[in-house]
């Protein structure tokens, strides 16, 4: 694809955006790379590095310290130093705007919420909060310390977990609900950096389109709805994407 063409299909994109009336973001890995945060799979992913097994469900009941060690050392220890991205802030100001409703997010990072949105559905969780084991109560990761682990519950002494799905683990039911009534709603659905191949994400571009939406999607090669669901397809990093979609509308001067 040419330049000129690509540029056609952004502002075509921008125009879109702007006349909706209900307009729902759809973001995975590839919109927090940016950030320093690897995606898991591929070449550069995170499981290249770690066996993944710290991230099933039975393995961290069988041996919470062992899972808990890589869980500290990854994701409080080295992702937590992350900041947001241009692409992010680009999506906090598209609310602001009204133009956004909401953020569907398969990424647990919660760079969305530090960039400043509102009404963001993670699908799989978030590492800023755990969640006990035994008696399902919550606390935010601040309440706790990690230097003793693996951490317990502070009303029943049990197990505590980050509010995050693991491997053979349900995800949470009505985020699931909430997440696909976003996209039935949806006029105009804003994918970026996720190819939404995993059960149920990959739902919900077809759910958009199935009642009506218009499907924009960010990515830096073809998913497998680029050419089923997608109506423009922008070819490119997100915050490279996003930035000149920002200044078609007039974003730095929000």
């Amino acid at each position: 694809m040419g330049e000129k063409e690509q540029t056609e299909l952004i502002r075509e994109a921008v125009a879109i955006l702007q006349a909706s009336r209900f307009g729902v973001a759809f973001t995975g890995a590839g919109i927090s790379v940016a950030s320093g945060i690897p995606p898991f799979q591929g070449e550069n992913g995170l499981w290249s590095r770690y066996d993944p097994i710290f991230l099933d469900i039975e393995f961290f009941r069988r041996k919470p310290a062992a899972s808990w060690k890589k869980i500290k050392e990854i994701f409080y220890e080295t992702l937590s130093k992350a900041e947001p991205n241009e692409a992010h802030y680009f999506l906090s100001i598209l609310q602001k705007r009204g133009i956004l409703e909401s953020i569907i997010t398969l990424n647990i990072d919660n760079l969305h919420q530090m960039a400043g949105s509102k009404n963001v559905l993670q699908l799989h969780g978030s590492t800023k909060k755990l969640i006990c084991t035994e008696c399902a109560s919550e606390y935010d990761i601040s309440f706790t310390d990690l230097n003793f682990l693996p951490p317990t519950c502070y009303i029943c002494k049990g197990l505590l977990k980050p509010a995050i799905v693991f491997f053979n683990e349900p995800l949470p039911k009505h985020t699931v609900e909430r997440c696909f009534e976003e996209a039935r709603k949806a006029d105009v659905l804003l994918i970026i950096g996720t190819d939404g191949e995993v059960y149920p994400a990959s739902q919900i571009p077809m759910m958009a389109k199935d009642n009506g939406a218009s499907i924009i999607e960010i990515n830096i090669r073809k998913s497998h709805f680029s050419d089923t669901f997608t109506d423009i397809f922008l070819e490119g990093p997100a915050v490279e994407i996003t930035r000149q979609m920002g200044k078609l509308m007039l974003i730095n001067e929000s």
